[in-house]
C-alpha cells in the first residue's frame, strides 16, 4: 500500500514537472535544459520556502538578474533597430519596452503568470507579481543558456509576436493632457509658471517652465519649446502625484483653504445683485464667475482647461497608461496603506 502511495506521488511530480517544461517550451521556444532555474523565477516570495541551508527560495535574486540582462538585451535591439537615432530617444525607447507595466501586460499574455506559484493572498495587492516574475524568467535563460537566448526569447517571441517595437517607440504619451484631465475631475486649480526664457549656445531658444497647483509649486520642465518644457513638467508633476502622498495632501489642503475662503461671505456686500448709482443700474457678477474671473494667470487655466480638455480628450484615452490616476481623488487620505505603497512602487518603475 505504502509502495502504491510512493508510486503515485513520483507519477504526479512527473506529469506536473512534463506539463511545466511543455508551458515552458510555449513561452520561450525551446525546453529548459535545468528546470529548477525556471521553476525558482516563477516561485514568489509569498511562499517562503527555505533550502537545506536554511536561505529563502523565490524569484527575488533572479528578478535582479534579469532586470540587468533585459536592459542589455533591449538596449542592443534598439540600438541596432533604429540606426541613427540618438541617445536620449534610444533611452526612452528602452525604458517603454522594459518599464514595469509592458512586462506586467506580457507576462499575462503569455501565460506566465498561471505558472507562478504564491500563497494565494497576494495578487490583488502586488499588481507586480507577473513583471517581476518575467524579469526573473529572463535571469533563469541567462543562466541556463547565457545571454543569446535571451536575445532570442526577446527577437522571436517578444518583439515579433507581442509588441510593434516601432509603434512603441514614436508613441508619445501626452502628460499635459492626463494632468489637465485630473485637475478638471478634482476641481484643482492648475498654471504653467514661465520661470526663465534664454538662449543655449547655438542661439536656440529654451524655456523652463514650472506647474503650481493651487499654491503648490510642482514640477518642473526645460525645452527647447514651450510644447516640450510644459510636457516634461507635467511628467514630473504626475509622478509626484503617483510618489509622493504628503505632496497630495499638500496640493488639497491649498485647496480646501481656497474654496473656504471663497465661500464665505462679504460683511458689507448689499443684499441685492444689482447695485445703482446715479440712475445706472450695475449688475454684480454671480459668485461663481467671480471665482473664473480670479483664476491664477498662466498658460492653460481655468476654462481654457475645459476647451483643452474637450479637444485632448480623445487622445488621452488612447495615450499609454502609463499615468492612471483614477485612484487619487478630493480626498486622498482615505487610500489604504497597501495602495499608497502600490502607487509609490508603479512610479518607481516608470520612465
Amino acid at each position: 500500500m505504502l509502495n502504491n502511495i510512493i508510486i503515485d506521488r513520483i507519477k504526479l511530480r512527473f506529469r506536473k514537472e512534463k506539463e511545466l517544461f511543455s508551458s515552458l517550451y510555449d513561452i520561450i521556444g525551446f525546453y529548459p535544459r535545468n528546470i529548477e532555474y525556471y521553476k525558482l523565477a516563477l516561485m514568489h516570495k509569498s511562499v517562503s520556502r527555505r533550502n537545506a541551508k536554511g536561505k529563502p527560495l523565490n524569484n527575488e535574486r533572479l528578478e535582479f538578474l534579469g532586470d540587468a540582462i533585459l536592459d542589455a538585451v533591449v538596449g542592443d535591439i534598439v540600438y541596432r533597430h533604429f540606426e541613427g537615432k540618438r541617445e536620449g530617444f534610444l533611452t526612452n525607447t528602452r525604458s517603454k519596452l522594459v518599464q514595469r507595466d509592458t512586462l506586467n501586460k506580457l507576462a499575462d499574455e503569455m501565460g506566465l503568470c498561471r505558472l507562478i506559484i504564491s500563497s494565494g493572498h497576494t495578487n490583488s495587492h502586488n499588481s507586480y507579481m507577473g513583471g517581476n516574475a518575467f524579469e526573473a524568467l529572463v535571469g533563469a535563460i541567462y543562466l541556463d543558456r547565457g545571454y543569446e537566448a535571451c536575445m532570442q526569447f526577446m527577437q522571436k517571441r517578444i518583439l515579433t509576436q507581442l509588441i510593434n517595437i516601432d509603434k512603441v517607440a514614436y508613441k508619445e504619451v501626452n502628460f499635459k493632457s492626463k494632468l489637465i484631465e485630473w485637475t478638471q475631475k478634482n476641481r484643482v486649480r492648475m498654471e504653467f509658471k514661465l520661470l526663465e526664457q534664454n538662449k543655449d549656445e547655438n542661439s536656440s531658444p529654451t524655456f523652463c517652465y514650472q506647474v503650481i497647483l493651487e499654491d503648490i509649486k510642482a514640477g518642473i520642465g526645460k525645452g527647447f519649446s514651450k510644447k516640450e518644457s510644459q510636457q516634461l513638467a507635467s511628467k514630473e508633476t504626475l509622478q509626484r502625484l503617483r510618489r509622493e502622498p504628503q505632496f497630495i495632501d499638500a496640493v488639497f489642503a491649498s485647496k480646501t483653504g481656497r474654496t473656504r475662503m471663497e465661500e464665505e461671505p462679504e460683511p458689507d456686500a448689499p443684499a441685492t445683485g444689482e447695485n445703482t448709482t446715479d440712475g445706472v443700474t450695475n449688475t454684480l457678477p454671480d459668485s461663481n464667475n467671480i471665482t473664473d474671473c480670479n483664476i491664477k494667470s498662466g498658460d492653460t487655466t481655468g476654462r481654457r482647461h475645459e476647451r483643452q480638455s474637450e479637444k485632448t480628450g480623445k487622445q488621452a484615452s488612447t495615450d499609454v497608461d502609463e499615468f492612471d490616476l483614477s485612484d487619487i481623488t478630493a480626498t486622498p487620505k482615505e487610500l489604504s496603506r497597501e495602495e499608497i505603497i502600490a502607487a509609490a512602487e508603479a512610479a518607481a518603475y516608470t520612465d
